[in-house]
């Protein structure tokens, strides 16, 4: 029997003007599917005119400009809507998605929807559960006491994984789909008896603990920051803290 890292997986990825879920929009998203390991990627991009300007800081990360997504992108109801569609249907058809630091860009589409269609990314998943693999978690639940930085692009290093084009969602999300495909591997004897629904059920007590021992080292360090330890998907806030 094929393991799941060796089987069909999805992948998910947004660029955005920003890192604050609440605020920020999304102004490109990629949608990549494969169907096993080797097989050619089939690609879906979105393109997003965010109705906002793009920070300078932004454009210096993924190149886009407010001129190119007027220019080219689409306005953000039919796209998200679109989005959000799209993974329901890698749902229904029994497809883990593969999404990096999932709580980001989960939590920015559904706060996208919320903002322009006046829905939820949790309703699209009433008849088919969203079955997330987020390598970041799998990453450090699977190799806590490894030392440095466990970005992407840090962890295409780690496995081995080409990433060309960096901060393009396509790109990214492909990356991030070959991360978890060699961690699998790397990790086989732990990981191929789970299936993705446990694997699911087991990353959102993972990244709570991880979220606890961060907060802990921020507390030490007398940063203010908080950690939340909400997986997938951050909830939404109560209006008056929005």
């Amino acid at each position: 029997m094929t393991s799941w890292y060796e089987g069909p997986l999805a992948a998910f990825d947004t660029e955005t003007t920003g890192v604050d879920v609440e605020t920020d929009r999304i102004v490109s998203a990629a949608l990549v599917v494969q169907d096993a390991p080797g097989f050619r990627p089939r690609v879906h991009r979105w393109l997003v005119n965010p109705g906002v300007p793009v920070p300078e800081a932004a454009t210096a990360v993924h190149g886009l400009t407010d001129e190119h997504l007027q220019r080219n992108g689409r306005w953000p109801a039919p796209v998200m809507y679109e989005m959000a569609g799209e993974l329901a249907e890698q749902a229904a058809l029994g497809r883990p998605l593969v999404v990096m630091n999932a709580p980001f860009d989960l939590t920015l589409l559904d706060r996208e929807l919320r903002r322009h269609r006046a829905s939820s990314l949790e309703r699209w998943f009433e008849a088919s559960p969203l079955r997330v693999l987020d390598p970041r978690v799998l990453d450090k639940h699977l190799d806590r006491y490894r030392k440095g930085r466990r970005t992407l692009t840090d962890l295409c290093a780690h496995y081995d994984v080409a990433l060309q084009d960096a901060h393009d969602a396509a790109a990214d999300a492909l990356a991030a789909l070959e991360v978890v495909r060699s961690l699998g591997r790397r990790f086989a004897a732990r990981l191929e008896r789970l299936t993705p629904a446990e694997l699911h059920t087991l990353q959102t007590g993972w990244h709570a603990a991880q979220a606890r021992g961060l907060q802990a080292w921020f507390a030490r360090s007398g940063t203010e920051e908080t950690v939340d330890p909400s997986w997938p998907l951050r909830p939404e806030l109560p209006a008056a803290a929005a």
